[in-house]
Parts: C-alpha cells; structure tokens; sequence
C-alpha cells in the first residue's frame, strides 16, 4: 500500500492507496502567554475557529505528537490546568489519548470536536525541545555552541563561513536579542561530533535555521586533517534584557525587553527592587542595589514592551514574571522602570588560543576572503544527548 500526504486548502489529509481518507491533519498552533514557537497553550482550527484542548488525560505522549507536527524537538512537559493563560472561544478537543508515535493530533483518540465538559482553566499546553539549542562548557541561554535537533540526535553546524547573518538567525529563533558575534570553534575532540548542517548561508532576516540556503541535512563528515574542517558555528547573542541609556554600564541603567524583533521598554509601575533582583540574574549582575524609576537614564523611545511587573525575585528570567502583557499599558516613556545597579560577584580572566587558517573558495552568497579569528573550544565537547 502507499501512504502520502495531500493538502487541501491549508489542511493536510493522511491517505491510503491515494483514495481513502484516514484523518485530516487540522491546523495547529502554540498561543498564550509567554509563548514561544515551541511552548504554549495547544490550540487547533476546525469550523473556522481556533479553539482549545482539554487537560483531561493530558500526557508526554500527547505533548509528543504535538512537538513532532509542529516540527520543534522532543516534548519535554505536557502543561495542564491553562499555565499558558486561559484560552477563549471554543473547547475542541478533550480526552485525547496519543500513543505518541501518531503523525498528527488528529490521529488520536478523543471524545469528539467540541464534545467535552471542560472550563479553559483546563486548557492543555506543551513544552518541547527547540530543533535548536545552545550547548557548550561557559555556554548561557544565549550564547553557546550551536546544535541542531535532527533523527532524533543532537548534532552540530559546521562552521566555515558562518557570519553574524547566520547568527542573526539564531538569535532570533532562541528570543536572544541581536547577534553580537558569531564565533567558528574548534573541539578538542571532534571525532565524537555529529555534524548535521554545512555551508550554511543565511541573509540574517529568516526566522528559522532550517529557512536559510544549506547544504542540506548531513551526517557530514568528520575527523578530518585541516582546523578548517573541524570548525563549529557558535554564537553570542545580547541576551532577551538588556541595560542601556545615558551613563549606563554593563550592570546599570535602562530597562529594555527583546520582543517580536523589536526591542521596547519597561514601564516603572510597580517597579520594585524584587523585579531589579531578576534582571541583575538574568545578567549575571549579582545582586540588584537600586531600582529607581522616572526615566532616571533617560527617556527611551519605541515600543513599551511590560508594565505592573511583579516578580518574587526568585525568578531566572523578567518574562517569567507576572506581567500586564506584552504591549499592554498606559504608560508613557517617562515611567520607564529602571535598574540602576547590581553588584558584580566576580571578575574573569579568559586566555584565548588563536589559530591561522587558510583561505578557501566560498559557496554562493558568501565572501570567501572573509576569515575570522579561530578560537579553540569556548563551549566544550558537544554529546549527542538531548537535554
């Protein structure tokens, strides 16, 4: 028998023997609250309305069918009980019951479109791994040696003629603010390295690694002779929060979020030294001193991403916090909140070993005579485990 994918106006339909139908793919989609391209609230499309799923019997393995139709990583939590925000308008779904090695949502069981006893209190979600992390030995949340999510096995990107347009591309997909380098790396050991991406040539504005022009999916080889062969794409993003304004520091000044590719400010309602405590965290700033506000380092301009933020101050990252929403405010540039200092826990010293590299003729789009620096592992031996 042949079994194939058909799409019909935007829904995808499992067939068999090309004549009868064995379930429609229904769209789907990631929403709510703190969202991401591979976490949030499940929402699916039928009747020309999105609606929710049901928490009822909500597991990994429904999570999983989930992750693997949106084409993001392994599934890493199934959410109940809305913590991505309550959902509106209709419940379509509930007692789903996935094996979890299903193509589709759709070819679980359940109790029916719309067929359910459910509040969106019980709206279900997920958490899945990206197809893209950031590993590495001294790597952050947004920095790191760049790994790819592949056949179910971590690899990573060779790294001759990466730039800071492929970078761009990382940053973005991971929410990391702006590119600020995008280093090639060299492992102690690269006889253990699966390589899944080569030649990779991104013009900086796609949303996704896997949309930029590549050599296509390897394994490539390894153990080769040449530092050229061995090199690994890392980057080194801005970080989601960064500190800026007049007379501002590494660890002083303007609040601002990275958000929906724009950076935009924080509003000063409610400002207070627990929510100062999170991003000196999240900045590696130490401990929050002040937190004032009124535009202390000076009006911003744009966007006002966040307002009555309230954090415990336990938090790892601002988004965690319980907020207004993203956009959602009436304030005006004059109410930024503000974190004026943290204390610095420590300073480093860091040696780095630089290695010449011969110049090589470059694939299309790229400027061979172009050649960075090489510097030895940052980020550490890469393991093909997920985490």
């Amino acid at each position: 028998s042949h079994l194939g994918v058909l799409t019909i106006k935007n829904t995808r339909y499992l067939i068999h023997n090309e004549h009868s139908v064995l379930f429609s793919a229904v769209p789907i989609r990631l929403a709510g609250s703190e969202s991401t391209r591979c976490s949030g609230r499940v929402e699916v499309y039928h009747n020309n309305s999105w609606g929710t799923v049901c928490d009822d019997g909500w597991d990994l393995n429904d999570a999983q069918v989930v992750c693997r139709e949106l084409n993001c990583g392994p599934a890493l939590e199934a959410p109940r009980s809305a913590r991505y925000g309550a959902g509106t308008g209709p419940i379509w779904l509930d007692d789903v019951t996935c094996s979890g090695s299903e193509i589709s949502l759709m070819g679980c069981p359940h109790s029916g479109f719309g067929t359910n006893t459910c509040g969106h209190g019980q709206d279900a979600g997920v958490i899945c791994a990206d197809l893209i992390r950031l590993t590495g030995s001294g790597s952050t949340r947004c920095s790191g040696r760049v790994e790819i999510y592949h056949n179910n096995v971590w690899g990573t990107v060779r790294g001759n003629y990466w730039d800071l347009n492929d970078a761009q591309v990382v940053c973005r997909e991971l929410n990391c603010g702006m590119a600020q380098q995008a280093p090639r790396l060299v492992p102690s050991d690269p006889g253990i390295i699966q390589n899944w991406l080569d030649y990779v040539s991104c013009t900086g504005k796609e949303n996704s690694l896997t949309e930029c022009q590549t050599s296509g999916f390897g394994p490539y080889r390894r153990n080769y002779d040449y530092y050229y062969y061995r090199e690994i794409a890392g980057v080194i993003c801005s970080g989601q929060v960064r500190l800026i304004g007049s007379g501002s520091t590494r660890c002083s000044g303007r609040v601002e979020i990275y958000h929906n590719n724009s950076w935009g400010t924080v509003c000063d309602d409610g400002w207070d030294l627990h929510d100062a405590a999170v991003v000196c965290r999240q900045l590696n700033c130490g401990t929050a001193l002040k937190a004032p506000q009124s535009a202390h380092f000076g009006a911003g301009t744009g966007l006002i991403w966040f307002n009555n933020v309230t954090c415990s101050g336990n938090e790892s990252s601002l988004t965690q916090c319980q907020h207004s929403g993203f956009g959602n405010h009436t304030c005006t540039h004059s109410q930024e909140g503000f974190l004026l200092s943290c204390t610095l826990f420590n300073f480093c010293e860091v040696t780095i070993k630089v290695h010449l590299l011969p110049l090589v003729s470059p694939p299309p789009g790229k400027r061979g005579s172009e050649r960075e620096p090489h510097h030895d592992p940052t980020f550490g031996t890469p393991d093909g485990t997920p985490r």
